[in-house]
């Protein structure tokens, strides 16, 4: 009876992880792609002036991150950076790689990949990219494009870490952060008055919040099965 237990235990187990690995199936890619392939147009406005003075002007208020999928010994995995606590802004906080969008870079997808190999040191193909997901807005004025690529195996990528943007670097199961343990949200203040309220992930290390959490809550939405 005991070993009946721990071979229904094992079969549910894997089941489970299947389930999980349905995530970052191709089926689910064509899927996940299929949705967002409008949303680049949205970003088109802070690329498209006339002028230079003028683009650049609005690329100054854009900035892209990227989400970054990954699996760990074959688990659907996050991978997110720990910010240098050097940085003036947002320092020692959880995120993605990312950064002000440059007159060089073609759009919003470029600007990512760009930062991305400057604070990891990991060069991302563009057929990694997924698309691109609703504009989030930061308190300062910065519209930032969330985009969304599947880096692979975290085991095949070799990280040349830039320490002076990035602590470092961990990963974060989709499984632990669909969690209900593991999820919360978060109000904030504006003056005196509750301004809004924001999604929180917990793990023992660190906490996701801000934008960050609010990206890898549109992602959990979009590729997670219902």
């Amino acid at each position: 009876m005991f070993l009946q237990q721990r071979r229904a235990i094992s079969q549910a187990a894997s089941h489970v992880l299947n389930d999980w690995r349905y995530c970052l199936s191709l089926d689910n890619e064509n899927r996940c792609r299929q949705s967002l392939k409008h949303n680049l147009k949205l970003y088109d406005m802070l690329a498209g002036s006339k002028t230079n003075e003028m683009q650049g002007s609005r690329q100054q208020k854009c900035a892209s991150i990227l989400v970054s999928l990954c699996s760990v010994e074959g688990q659907p995995s996050f991978l997110f950076t720990l910010r240098s606590t050097a940085l003036d802004m947002n320092k020692g906080d959880v995120s993605f790689a990312g950064g002000k969008c440059d007159l060089a870079d073609r759009d919003v997808v470029a600007t990512a990949l760009r930062e991305t190999w400057e604070e990891l040191g990991i060069s991302v193909a563009a057929e990694s990219v997924w698309g691109v997901l609703k504009p989030l807005c930061h308190r300062k004025g910065l519209t930032i494009a969330p985009v969304l690529a599947n880096l692979g195996p975290v085991e095949d990528l070799s990280f040349r870490i830039n320490p002076g943007e990035v602590e470092d670097v961990f990963t974060l199961p989709l499984s632990h952060l669909c969690n209900p343990q593991n999820c919360g949200y978060t109000n904030f203040r504006v003056g005196e008055k509750y301004g809004y309220t924001l999604p929180v992930f917990h793990n023992w290390k660190q906490r996701v919040w801000g934008l960050t959490a609010v990206a890898v809550n549109q992602t959990l939405k979009l590729i997670v099965p219902s």
